[in-house]
C-alpha cells in the first residue's frame, strides 16, 4: 500500500505543476490522516495560496477515492511546508545546516527521544544535531519527525 500511496501522491501532485515537498500518513484502526506539503518551482515566488492547496486535494482525493487504498475513513490536509517545515529528505536536511530544529526519534538514543538544537552536519544516513554543547548522532531511519525552529 505505501508504494501505491507513494505514486499517488507523487505523480498527481506533479501532475498539477506542483513540488511535493514530502508527505506524512498517519494510519489508525478506524480513521487516518494524509498530510501533503507542497510547493511551487524554486524560480516561483509567489508561495503556495489556499487556491493551490484545494485544487491537490480535490484531485488527490478524487484519485484516493478511485483507487480507494485507504480503507478507513480519512482526513486529507494540503499546504505549503511553511517556515517551521517537517523535514523528510536526506537533501531537505542539507539544505538547513545551522539552522535550529527538533527531533523526535522512534526509539531513544542515549536514553532521549526529543532533540532540540543546532543542525551541524549531515551524511546520506545520519543527522548530527548539537544540544546544548554536546554532539549527537541520529540515523534517519530513527527519525520519527523533525521540524525547523523558527527564532
Amino acid at each position: 500500500m505505501q508504494n501505491e500511496l507513494d505514486n499517488i501522491v507523487k505523480n498527481t501532485v506533479e501532475g498539477l505543476d506542483y513540488v511535493l515537498w514530502g508527505y506524512e500518513y498517519r494510519p489508525q484502526r478506524e480513521s487516518a490522516l494524509l498530510r501533503i506539503f507542497i510547493e511551487k518551482d524554486k524560480g516561483d515566488e509567489t508561495g503556495i495560496s489556499v487556491d493551490d492547496c484545494a485544487i491537490v486535494s480535490r484531485q488527490i482525493g478524487a484519485v484516493l477515492d478511485v483507487e480507494n487504498i485507504i480503507p478507513v475513513a480519512y482526513i486529507l490536509e494540503v499546504s505549503s511546508p511553511g517556515m517551521d517545515r517537517v523535514l523528510f529528505t536526506a537533501d531537505q536536511y542539507q539544505d538547513y545546516l545551522g539552522d535550529s530544529m527538533k527531533i523526535r526519534t522512534r526509539t531513544p538514543i542515549n536514553e532521549r527521544r526529543n532533540f532540540k538544537g543546532t543542525l551541524i552536519k549531515t551524511t546520506e544516513s545520519t543527522v548530527y544535531i548539537k544540544v546544548d554543547n554536546e554532539e549527537f548522532e541520529i540515523p534517519f531511519e530513527s527519525i520519527d519527525r523533525a521540524r525547523l525552529v523558527l527564532d
